[in-house]
């Protein structure tokens, strides 16, 4: 059975947006991410279907599978 959300620190690192999951954890902590344009420091964030992730450089929508 699916999840109906995937961590944020999980995302940025299917997405390639970081290259580990380590990475993505001080990424999202230094405060370079936003979820639906706001400050995102909570790195097992729930991101949900139909939500914005974005930053300097990248914008990810998130849908569904």
């Amino acid at each position: 059975m699916a999840s109906d959300y995937i961590p944020l620190c999980d995302l940025l690192k299917y997405c390639s947006i970081t290259e580990s999951g380590g990475e993505a954890k001080h990424f999202i902590a230094e405060g370079n991410v936003l979820v639906d344009g706001e400050l995102e420091l909570r790195k097992r964030r729930k991101v949900r279907n139909g939500q914005i992730v974005s930053g300097d450089g990248f914008e990810i929508l998130v849908v569904a599978g």
